[in-house]
Parts: structure tokens; C-alpha cells; sequence
């Protein structure tokens, strides 16, 4: 048996899944979703509202938002809506009545800012609780989601490190209660400022709980079940999306939605007692006791037995693998030069990648239909694509693969601009295609990037290649601003993006039935290899 596989070998005898396994599992994916809901909760408490100016000469003492009159004393924006914050003087000297309102009574030569407004619907956002109404605000309702992925970016680097010393389980666990405290501390936030910075620290909190929570998943099964287990894992997140997006259509109120998605997470330390710690990490720690305890229990609830000779191997065979790894440095990998090229082009895909995901999903609220269907539609998407990918990958090849889905993303991007809006169908199906070949594209380089380094350094270059990622979350929160220059260009950046990336991942080996790099030297040559993996 090759170095690295006696874990492996010992769950292939135990199989999968056995009820303890299945416990596990389950508990895993509940706070995959809740660590995807908080995750995605301010998409809608930073979500903007449909409202107009409070016109006191004409409105009624109950206003609704539609009123045949408004085309007269409230001028239209470049969408042919009324404009949010600015209403035409009226001649002094006048009395108004709804009922007589007429363009002759209005100074349409002059405009002045209103200091009521009337909402379309009853929803209580943070743009309404700190008075960021008009179009000169909107760009702070951005800066919330920009705050969340900063605080991603900087908690990966953080949790990575309390990870690799105290556990995949603290990570897990106690960053989603730290999280759910923090989303509860948010509710009461008094000023827009302090909301920022709660919601840089409860992402930062929660940063490694999905990696945590997806390396516990997939080690709990035999080798041949792990893309399934990632796939349902993958389902999870877009269930969460889903879960939130349903939570806030109910509710339209942003303190009762983050109570109801950040308290629970308070309360998932409980499942501290039922999810396993991580085997390998374990074994990287030089413990063998507390993963013997765990396969035995795994083995027991699925009928089966395990003798000490399993357990001699598998501690013998980490040894071994560490002192391996511990030859080669990744300063040594961008000596090369086609590694660090290598390097480079994955660091862009990811970056492009995470843009086109999180773009296309946060942009999906500013639709002209339901923002809640829609972005429940959007992520609704994402499920299909994570399980086509791994059927379409096995046929055409990574590098195929990865560039088909730029080009579906592409094309659905330029396609939803040129379709007539009156298509409303048509026009969702053609959007959710964009988020297919979105989502499809990220799963894809992750695992590209998995395939194309050497195993000693293969941790650290993905580590690398996810913090370049985010740095296109961070800016996508940014990207729905552009359409009050003009409402396609988000889009027109999207397919611009999405073509360059698919030219770009040409350039890329295929990893298709390859043997995964050892050294620098396999890797350089990976493309070339003539030995392929049945």
C-alpha cells in the first residue's frame, strides 16, 4: 500500500456510514448551513428598500407608494424610476390636496432634498434604522459587505493557526458560538459604525468553520464516497443561502433575522460531544490513543472490529510521511519558475472565481423582480452545478471543464443584458445559468489547484490561493454600485472577467487521471506525464 493510505485502508474496512459516522455527519452539515446563512445575513440587512419622497402637499395622511400623481412632482432616475431622495419645489402659496395635484403647480426647474419618505413595503433594514436612504449613501450599504469579507480574509489567517494547534473541532464549533454572539452584540449596534465593525468581527470569527467543517465531513468516509461527501457539503451552503434569504422575506425586519440566524449558532457547542476530532490531525500531533478510541467507535457502530497491526501501520505510516515533508519548502517551489507562473494564473482564477460567485449573487437583490425569490433562485443554482461538475469533469478534463464554465458565465452575463426584461422567465434562467458556470468554475479550480503542486507544500499553496480569492469578495460587494453609472455595466464586468479567466485557464496542465506531484520536479512535468491513474 503507498505511503499516506493506511487511514484509508482502515476506513475502507470499517465503511461508511455507520451511526455514529451518520451523527457526525449530520451535525456537520447543520452547521455548515448556519455558518453559510450567517455568512450571506448581510445581503439583507444591508439590503437597499424601495421608497420614495413624502410629498406633504399631496400625500394623504397614509400614503401608499403608487400614486397617480407622482410622475409630476417626483423626477425619474436613469431607470425610469422615481428618484429615491429628491422631489420638485412647489410655488409658494399653494394648497395641494392628492386629488389636485397637476404639473403646473410644480417648479420643475428647481429640485429639493425630502426629509420624509414612503417605503413600498413594510421592511426595517439598517439603511432605514440609520438613515442611508439616498443615492449619495448607498455606497455605505456596500462597505457591509466589504467589512464581511475583510474579516474573512484576516480570520483565515488566524484560525489557521489556532487549527493546526488546537483542533479542526474548536475551530468548527467554537468560531460559530463566538460568531453567534457577535451577530447577537450586532442586533444592538446604535451607530452604523459600530455595525461595521461587529460584522468584521463575526466574520472573522467564523472564517474557518466551513474548512474545518468540510475536512471533518470528508474524513469521516472511504476515499470512494468523498466527492459525494463534498457534494452534499457544497449542497449545504447554498441550502443556508437559502435559509436566510427565506428568514428575511418572512420577518423584513434586520434585528429579528439576525436573532433568529446568529442565536442558534450560540447553541451548536452542544455538538461538541458528538463530532469526532480530526484523525489525521491527530496523527500529525503524534497522538494515536485518541484516534484509536475514535475508529474504534466508528468500527463498533458499523459492526465491525479492528486489530492492533491497523493501528501500528497507521501510526508508522504519518511518521514516515511527516519526515518526508519536512524536505521540501515553499520557497523552494517559486525557485521554479514555471511553479510560481503556475502559481500566479491560480491566484488570479480564484480571485476571478470568488468575484464572479459573490458578484453575481449579491447582484441578484438589485433585479428588478423579488430580491428574496431571486437570490433564493441564485443560490438554488449552486446545487446543481456541484453535483454536474463532477460528472462533466471525469468525461472532458479539468482544464475543459473550468474553461466551459467561464464561458457559460460569460455568455449568460451578456445575455441577460441584451434580453428584454419582459421575458421575466427567460430572463432568471438565463442570470441563474451565469451563477451555474460560477459556481461550477470555483469548485473546479479548488480542486485544479489541489492537483497541481507537490504534496509537501499542496496545503500551503491552496492556503495562498484562497487569500488571493478573497480579495474578489472583497471588492464583489462593491460591484452592484457600478449600475448607477449605467444599470448593464456589472454585468458587462462580470463577462469581461469571466472571458479573460477562460483564456487564462488554458494555460493550466490537465490533471485528469494524473498522479499527484510529489516533488517539484513531477509538478513541472505534470502536463506531460504519460502515466495516468485507472
Amino acid at each position: 500500500m503507498k505511503e499516506g493510505d493506511a487511514l484509508d485502508e482502515i476506513l475502507v474496512h470499517i465503511g461508511d456510514f455507520g451511526k455514529h459516522q451518520t451523527i457526525a455527519f449530520v451535525l456537520i452539515c447543520i452547521v455548515v448551513v448556519f455558518n453559510s446563512a450567517t455568512h450571506m445575513a448581510y445581503v439583507f440587512t444591508a439590503m437597499d428598500s424601495e421608497y420614495r419622497c413624502l410629498v406633504p402637499q399631496c400625500d394623504n395622511p397614509e400614503p401608499k407608494f403608487q400614486e397617480k400623481w407622482l410622475d409630476i412632482a417626483i423626477p425619474s432616475s436613469s431607470t425610469n424610476k422615481s428618484r429615491k431622495c429628491d422631489m420638485y419645489a412647489t410655488f409658494p402659496n399653494l394648497t395641494l390636496t392628492s386629488d389636485n395635484c397637476s404639473v403646473v403647480q410644480f417648479d420643475r426647474s428647481h429640485l429639493v432634498t425630502c426629509s420624509e419618505h414612503v417605503f413600498k413595503d413594510d421592511e426595517h433594514y439598517i439603511a432605514r434604522e440609520y438613515g442611508l436612504l439616498c443615492e449619495d449613501q448607498i455606497w455605505k450599504l456596500s462597505l457591509v459587505g466589504t467589512f464581511n469579507s475583510a474579516g474573512c480574509f484576516f480570520g483565515l489567517l488566524l484560525t489557521g493557526i489556532v487549527s493546526d494547534r488546537y483542533g479542526r473541532k474548536i475551530v468548527l464549533l467554537m468560531g460559530m458560538m463566538l460568531c453567534g454572539a457577535a451577530g447577537i452584540i450586532k442586533a444592538y449596534a446604535i451607530t452604523f459604525e459600530w455595525f461595521c465593525f461587529m460584522e468584521f468581527m463575526e466574520a472573522l470569527l467564523a472564517a474557518g468553520s466551513y474548512g474545518s467543517g468540510f475536512i471533518l465531513g470528508v474524513e469521516l468516509v472511504i476515499p470512494e464516497n468523498r466527492v459525494r461527501t463534498s457534494s452534499f457539503l457544497f449542497s449545504c451552503y447554498a441550502i443556508g443561502e437559502v435559509f436566510v434569504a427565506a428568514v428575511a422575506w418572512a420577518v423584513r425586519d434586520w434585528r429579528l433575522l439576525l436573532y433568529i440566524i446568529y442565536g442558534p449558532c450560540i447553541l451548536l457547542t452542544f455538538f461538541y460531544w458528538s463530532i469526532p476530532e480530526s484523525v489525521r490531525w491527530y496523527l500529525s500531533k503524534g497522538e494515536i490513543e485518541k484516534p484509536r478510541k475514535i475508529l474504534k467507535k466508528f468500527a463498533k457502530s458499523s459492526g465491525k472490529s479492528l486489530q492492533e497491526k491497523h493501528f501500528h501501520k497507521l501510526n508508522r505510516n504519518f511518521l514516515e510521511k511527516q519526515d518526508e515533508n519536512e524536505t521540501l519548502s515553499f520557497m523552494d517551489m517559486i525557485k521554479s519558475v514555471k511553479l510560481f507562473l503556475r502559481l500566479v494564473n491560480c491566484g488570479f482564477l480564484w480571485m476571478a472565481c470568488s468575484l464572479l460567485f459573490y458578484g453575481i449573487t449579491l447582484n441578484s437583490v438589485t433585479l428588478a423582480g423579488n430580491s428574496y425569490l431571486d437570490f433564493i433562485l441564485i443560490s438554488l443554482t449552486e446545487i446543481p452545478a456541484y453535483w454536474c461538475v463532477y460528472l462533466v469533469v471525469e468525461k472532458i478534463g479539468r482544464k475543459l471543464a473550468l474553461c466551459g464554465s467561464f464561458v457559460i458565465t460569460s455568455a449568460s452575463c451578456l445575455g441577460f443584458i441584451l434580453i428584454e426584461r419582459k421575458d421575466e422567465w427567460l430572463h432568471m434562467l438565463v442570470y441563474c445559468s451565469g451563477k451555474f458556470g460560477a459556481t461550477s468554475a470555483f469548485i473546479l479550480i479548488y480542486v485544479i489547484t489541489s492537483e497541481l503542486f507537490p504534496t509537501p507544500i499542496r496545503h500551503t499553496t491552496m492556503g495562498i490561493c484562497s487569500m488571493i480569492g478573497r480579495v474578489g469578495s472583497i471588492v464583489s460587494p462593491q460591484i452592484p454600485l457600478l449600475g448607477l453609472v449605467w444599470p448593464p455595466l456589472p454585468l458587462m464586468m462580470f463577462a469581461s472577467m469571466a472571458a479573460v479567466s477562460g483564456i487564462i485557464s488554458l494555460f493550466l496542465p490537465e490533471t485528469l487521471h494524473k498522479k499527484l506531484p510529489d516533488t517539484i520536479k513531477e509538478a513541472e512535468t505534470i502536463g506531460k506525464q504519460e502515466t495516468n491513474l485507472k
